[in-house]
């Protein structure tokens, strides 16, 4: 792994126990300039991965608990008329930060949820007609609980796909749980190893990291298959396709490589593309799943590339 990254993630395990893949996609997310969505049940460490990360790079660090009660302006922020010196001062928003936690994101307003949703899109807020621009690098970790519908309002798939990555965090294994029961503290001492200058600059070298014609076509032919099985309703749209490169290139840069292969893309499918395909009712008839019918899409077109 890059050395720099490599102490980052030293960092962010002394809290996260036994998650190594998690920690690795989240990160590989951020240096795509993505954002994440984090499905899974409470309790199984998202809060503290989310603050670890800010904390190892030096992230200006804000959580929303989102409710049904949580307004748009709440995000975005608002301007407030100051007697003073009788002018409108804007207030900033959560979203004036580098790593906003948007928690249980499913269990707020629709309005709010796409307010969201633009300044992760756009990079900025306009208030009032005035334009603010959001501090870089800027990311968001979102988190939703997949059980307990009520009072939820699901994300339809138009916004899931503004997340770069979709990932479960899932139980610890059990040596991993007695670790956690051993820690006497939650939130362990996290040193910062990373500055923004540093981290941008990395960001930039991911984007230009080499990747040859095959690499495009491999995608590009994953991206089609999906659009033509017989078990999907709605496949992967050019934005998913951008997104997978993307993801691609942060992954082997992690991996200290200055090229993206075909393993690098395989590696990164299911995260990148689970949320962006829909089944059909004759996989739900036939009980199967997004997982599943990926594997045997990239095996296809693997194989078909390999022979050509």
């Amino acid at each position: 792994m890059e050395a720099r990254m490599q102490r980052v993630c030293d960092e962010i395990k002394k809290n996260i126990k036994g998650k190594d893949d998690v920690i690795n996609k989240v990160l590989c997310a951020m240096l795509a300039g993505g954002h994440v969505l984090l499905e899974d049940i409470p309790g199984v460490g998202k809060t503290t991965l989310a603050v670890s990360v800010s904390e190892a790079m030096s992230l200006t660090y804000k959580r929303v608990q989102f409710t049904p009660d949580v307004m748009p302006s709440d995000i975005t922020g608002f301007s407030m008329f100051n007697p003073q010196n009788r002018e409108f001062e804007y207030h900033a928003g959560a979203a004036m930060c580098n790593l906003l936690l948007a928690d249980e994101i499913n269990r707020t307003s629709p309005k709010t949820q796409s307010a969201l949703l633009e300044v992760m899109e756009e990079g900025k807020v306009t208030v009032d007609g005035n334009t603010y621009y959001i501090p870089k690098p800027f990311f968001v970790i979102a988190t939703q609980n997949p059980f307990g519908s009520a009072g939820t309002q699901r994300l339809p798939e138009s916004q899931l796909d503004r997340f770069m990555i979709r990932l479960s965090v899932g139980y610890p294994s059990h040596v991993s749980a007695i670790d956690i029961l051993k820690s006497d503290n939650p939130f362990n001492k996290i040193t910062a190893v990373l500055d923004n200058e540093q981290f941008i600059a990395m960001q930039e070298t991911v984007a230009d990291l080499h990747v040859d014609d095959g690499v495009f076509d491999f995608i590009v032919n994953i991206a089609e298959a999906t659009r033509d099985n017989e078990y999907i309703g709605l496949g992967v749209s050019p934005r998913g396709t951008k997104a997978l490169l993307r993801m691609s290139k942060a992954y082997a840069y992690m991996n200290g490589k200055d090229y993206v292969g075909m393993d690098d893309v395989v590696a990164n499918i299911p995260c990148v593309l689970s949320h962006r395909i829909v089944l059909n009712s004759k996989a739900k008839a036939k009980d199967i799943d997004v997982e599943s019918v990926l594997r045997s899409i990239w095996n296809e077109v693997r194989v078909a590339k390999i022979t050509q």
